[in-house]
């Protein structure tokens, strides 16, 4: 499965569009991670714990979103975009989405 940002391949050509496919997570934090957190912004430098979880939650809506695309019938997602909002003050949501659609060679 063929995932790009881009809107056209090069070398490839739009046959059809499936239409616009998704995949989301929602993950909170914990308590722990939050101390620890806050600690390190008092400091500063990289949360490693929660870059840790972000990149997690971003390759699982990657996933579902590809899932969805491939029960769809595409062979490849163009356009694809993330984001992100915040749930309550605990938890946050990131979504993939993008174009599924089948591509053949030019």
């Amino acid at each position: 499965m063929l995932v790009v940002t881009l809107e056209h391949v090069p070398g490839k050509r739009i046959v059809k569009v499936l239409g616009m496919v998704r995949g989301n997570t929602i993950r909170a934090r914990g308590v722990g991670h939050d101390l620890l957190a806050g600690l390190r912004a008092m400091v500063g430098g990289e949360i490693t714990d929660y870059t840790k979880v972000i990149a997690e939650s971003r390759e699982q809506a990657l996933d579902r979103m590809i899932e969805q695309a491939r029960t769809n019938g595409a062979n490849a997602v163009v356009g694809v975009r993330f984001a992100t909002c915040e749930i309550l003050n605990q938890a946050a949501e990131i979504l993939a989405y993008g174009t599924a659609v089948v591509l053949a060679d030019e």
